[in-house]
């Protein structure tokens, strides 16, 4: 029996970790895939305060390092099920089952891909899916931004601060963005915008150099060339299995108050599996650490 089981290893979950240890209490980290979670993947971090600059996974395994020498456990196993009784929670994983007095799903979110050959390779070569974390990388290039909602046009703004030229692609024939969005983003000289364009391959070898679009309408090919291609399409979470315990919004993010509560007494979620406006890596360890300090105050009631 754990005090806490904490599902998900990225930075919501480990900082939720390190404040329960700190505490005195025993946590079990259950993570499906890998340590750290997005941030793993980003090639620098820097915007995270008092770190001018590090790897996202050098990053995460520092975190990772810490909490494992303060006593949390690790298991690296997919959650298949949440059941409460009456004093206890119950995780059925695909290998094992565990008890704890409490939960935290810190299960992350994935940022939808197109889908394109070496997408995943490209990704930190010019590939990003975070303007605001990495738009700093390519100043005075011309980028390319894929996406046609609100954050997409939020990154297109931002991107046109510092970058030559910002190009907007995208597959429908409208934007779907706030019109307020829409009219800021015309008024800007270094953006341009083209609808009815689907992706179809990344060309350059080490480093992304352009995009090969096909115009749905006309047939024609067009090749868009830029430093740095943001993806905005959307982020998928995956909380399918938390359904029967916590309440889902429209897109299946778990919706929390601001303590991250659940629905269910003694669970809680934080970082960016939850219904929430930003997802960064400083708001997800914010998350971590008030799900972590709400939990100690549920185990000493």
């Amino acid at each position: 029996m754990y005090d806490c089981i904490i599902i998900g290893c990225g930075p919501s979950g480990m900082t939720a970790a390190l404040y329960l240890l700190r505490a005195g209490k025993t946590v079990l980290l259950l993570e499906k895939e890998a340590i750290g979670g997005q941030i793993a993947r980003s090639p620098r971090l820097e915007n995270y305060p008092s770190v001018k600059s590090i790897s996202g996974s050098d990053w995460s395994d520092q975190l990772f390092d810490q909490v494992t020498e303060l006593g949390a456990e690790f298991e690296l196993e997919t959650v298949e099920e949440i059941t409460k009784d009456v004093d206890a929670f119950r995780v059925k994983t695909d290998f094992n089952r565990y008890d704890a007095k409490t939960i935290i799903i810190a299960a992350g979110c994935n940022h939808r891909a197109l889908g394109l050959d070496r997408e995943e390779q490209l990704v930190g070569h010019g590939i990003s899916y975070c303007a605001v974390c990495d738009g700093s990388f390519f100043a005075g290039e011309d980028v390319l931004l894929i996406g046609d909602a609100n954050t997409a046009l939020q990154y297109a703004i931002s991107l046109a601060d510092t970058s030559k030229s910002v190009f907007i692609a995208t597959l429908f024939d409208k934007f779907f963005a706030d019109d307020i969005l829409v009219e800021r983003m015309k008024k800007i000289p270094n953006i341009q915008y083209r609808h009815n364009l689907s992706a179809k391959e990344y060309l350059g070898e080490k480093e992304i150099e352009a995009v090969r679009f096909e115009d749905t309408k006309t047939g024609e090919e067009v090749i868009i060339p830029a430093k740095g291609v943001f993806i905005a399409i959307g982020q998928q979470p995956h909380n399918e299995a938390f359904a029967n315990v916590v309440e889902l919004d429209s897109k299946g993010f778990i919706v929390v108050d601001s303590a991250m509560h659940t629905r269910t007494p003694g669970l809680f979620a934080a970082g960016d599996c939850t219904a929430k406006k930003i997802r960064q890596v400083i708001t997800a360890t914010s998350d971590g650490a008030i799900a972590a300090l709400e939990a100690v105050n549920y185990l000493n009631r």
